[in-house]
Protein backbone atom coordinates (compact mmCIF):
# COMPACT_ATOMS: atom_id res chain seq x y z
CA UNK A 1 0.00 0.00 0.00
CA UNK A 2 1.34 3.39 -0.66
CA UNK A 3 1.10 5.86 2.25
CA UNK A 4 -0.38 9.72 1.67
CA UNK A 5 0.28 12.20 4.04
CA UNK A 6 -0.78 16.02 4.58
CA UNK A 7 -0.43 17.81 2.46
CA UNK A 8 -0.40 15.63 -0.98
CA UNK A 9 -3.62 15.83 -2.42
CA UNK A 10 -5.84 13.24 -2.10
CA UNK A 11 -6.93 12.92 -5.22
CA UNK A 12 -5.57 10.01 -6.30
CA UNK A 13 -7.59 7.73 -3.79
CA UNK A 14 -11.16 7.81 -5.45
CA UNK A 15 -12.38 4.43 -6.39
CA UNK A 16 -9.64 2.52 -4.14
CA UNK A 17 -9.32 0.93 -0.96
CA UNK A 18 -7.72 3.44 1.93
CA UNK A 19 -7.43 3.30 5.43
CA UNK A 20 -6.80 6.49 7.60
CA UNK A 21 -4.70 6.11 10.50
CA UNK A 22 -6.17 7.70 13.40
CA UNK A 23 -5.03 8.14 16.72
CA UNK A 24 -1.96 9.11 19.12
CA UNK A 25 0.34 11.57 17.86
CA UNK A 26 1.75 13.36 20.61
CA UNK A 27 4.85 14.36 18.86
CA UNK A 28 7.51 13.23 21.64
CA UNK A 29 4.99 11.39 23.85
CA UNK A 30 3.41 8.60 20.86
CA UNK A 31 5.62 5.82 19.18
CA UNK A 32 5.03 6.17 15.90
CA UNK A 33 3.00 3.29 15.23
CA UNK A 34 1.51 4.33 12.24
CA UNK A 35 5.39 3.75 10.66
CA UNK A 36 4.95 0.52 12.21
CA UNK A 37 1.35 0.04 9.86
CA UNK A 38 3.12 1.35 6.40
CA UNK A 39 5.49 -0.78 6.88
CA UNK A 40 3.80 -3.62 7.97
CA UNK A 41 1.65 -2.71 4.49
CA UNK A 42 3.99 -1.71 1.78
CA UNK A 43 3.66 -5.30 0.28
CA UNK A 44 0.29 -4.51 -0.52
CA UNK A 45 0.03 -3.56 -3.84
CA UNK A 46 -3.51 -2.27 -3.86
CA UNK A 47 -4.58 1.03 -1.66
CA UNK A 48 -3.62 3.64 -0.01
CA UNK A 49 -2.66 4.38 3.78
CA UNK A 50 -3.74 7.68 4.71
CA UNK A 51 -1.31 9.18 7.73
CA UNK A 52 -2.36 12.38 9.44
CA UNK A 53 1.26 12.63 10.51
CA UNK A 54 2.76 15.19 8.75
CA UNK A 55 6.90 14.79 8.17
CA UNK A 56 7.22 18.67 7.86
CA UNK A 57 4.89 19.66 10.90
CA UNK A 58 6.18 22.62 13.44
CA UNK A 59 5.31 22.84 16.83
CA UNK A 60 5.25 26.05 17.01
CA UNK A 61 2.27 26.94 14.43
CA UNK A 62 -0.62 28.60 16.55
CA UNK A 63 -3.45 26.47 16.51
CA UNK A 64 -6.21 29.01 14.87
CA UNK A 65 -8.02 28.95 12.08
CA UNK A 66 -6.27 31.73 10.82
CA UNK A 67 -2.73 29.64 10.31
CA UNK A 68 -2.61 28.45 7.41
CA UNK A 69 -0.57 25.73 7.79
CA UNK A 70 -2.62 24.56 10.70
CA UNK A 71 -5.86 24.99 8.90
CA UNK A 72 -4.66 23.00 6.21
CA UNK A 73 -3.55 20.45 8.09
CA UNK A 74 -7.01 19.72 10.04
CA UNK A 75 -8.89 20.41 6.77
CA UNK A 76 -6.71 17.29 5.42
CA UNK A 77 -7.63 15.03 7.68
CA UNK A 78 -10.95 15.77 7.99
CA UNK A 79 -11.24 15.25 4.21
CA UNK A 80 -8.94 11.79 4.47
CA UNK A 81 -11.49 10.84 7.15
CA UNK A 82 -14.48 11.20 5.12
CA UNK A 83 -13.69 9.64 2.02
CA UNK A 84 -11.47 6.61 3.61
CA UNK A 85 -12.56 3.36 3.07
CA UNK A 86 -11.94 2.61 6.73
CA UNK A 87 -11.18 4.84 9.61
CA UNK A 88 -8.81 2.76 12.24
CA UNK A 89 -7.90 4.12 16.14
CA UNK A 90 -4.95 3.42 17.74
CA UNK A 91 -5.16 5.29 21.55
CA UNK A 92 -1.82 4.98 22.66
CA UNK A 93 -2.09 4.42 26.73
CA UNK A 94 1.21 6.78 26.81
CA UNK A 95 -1.03 9.86 25.55
CA UNK A 96 -4.40 11.82 25.96
CA UNK A 97 -5.12 11.83 22.37
CA UNK A 98 -8.20 14.67 22.82
CA UNK A 99 -8.34 15.24 19.02
CA UNK A 100 -8.55 11.65 18.24
CA UNK A 101 -11.67 10.92 20.66
CA UNK A 102 -13.10 13.84 19.16
CA UNK A 103 -12.47 12.40 15.40
CA UNK A 104 -13.91 9.06 17.13
CA UNK A 105 -16.89 11.04 18.04
CA UNK A 106 -17.31 12.70 14.63
CA UNK A 107 -17.15 8.84 12.69
CA UNK A 108 -18.82 6.40 15.82
CA UNK A 109 -22.19 6.14 13.67
CA UNK A 110 -20.00 4.91 10.60
CA UNK A 111 -19.44 1.74 9.22
CA UNK A 112 -15.92 1.58 8.59
CA UNK A 113 -14.25 2.19 12.24
CA UNK A 114 -12.02 -0.36 13.92
CA UNK A 115 -10.44 0.57 17.50
CA UNK A 116 -7.24 -0.72 19.26
CA UNK A 117 -7.45 0.89 23.13
CA UNK A 118 -4.91 -1.35 25.38
CA UNK A 119 -5.34 -1.35 28.66
CA UNK A 120 -3.71 1.83 30.48
CA UNK A 121 -5.46 4.42 28.31
CA UNK A 122 -6.90 7.57 30.54
CA UNK A 123 -10.03 7.21 29.04
CA UNK A 124 -10.50 3.62 28.21
CA UNK A 125 -14.00 3.38 29.48
CA UNK A 126 -15.02 5.85 27.44
CA UNK A 127 -14.01 4.45 24.27
CA UNK A 128 -15.16 1.24 25.10
CA UNK A 129 -18.63 2.25 25.54
CA UNK A 130 -19.03 4.28 22.45
CA UNK A 131 -17.48 0.99 21.09
CA UNK A 132 -20.42 -0.76 22.43
CA UNK A 133 -23.20 1.29 21.50
CA UNK A 134 -22.57 1.88 18.01
CA UNK A 135 -21.19 -1.83 17.20
CA UNK A 136 -17.70 -0.03 16.70
CA UNK A 137 -15.43 -3.93 16.04
CA UNK A 138 -12.15 -3.62 18.79
CA UNK A 139 -8.95 -5.30 19.10
CA UNK A 140 -6.07 -5.38 21.52
CA UNK A 141 -3.41 -5.22 19.66
CA UNK A 142 -1.46 -3.11 16.92
CA UNK A 143 -0.84 -6.57 15.10
CA UNK A 144 -4.54 -7.40 15.08
CA UNK A 145 -5.56 -3.61 13.83
CA UNK A 146 -3.16 -4.68 11.20
CA UNK A 147 -4.97 -7.71 10.69
CA UNK A 148 -8.55 -6.13 10.35
CA UNK A 149 -6.66 -3.37 7.30
CA UNK A 150 -5.64 -6.40 5.53
CA UNK A 151 -8.90 -8.43 5.81
CA UNK A 152 -10.81 -5.28 4.69
CA UNK A 153 -8.34 -4.97 1.91
CA UNK A 154 -9.05 -8.21 0.13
Amino acid sequence: MKTIKPPHSLSIIENSFSVFLAGSIEMGVAENWQEIISKELEPINSGYILNPRRDDWDSSWEQVIENTEFSQQVNWELEALEKATMIVFYFSPETKSPISMLELGLFAQGKKVVVCCPQGFWRKGNIDVVCKRYHIKQVNILNELINEIKQNNI
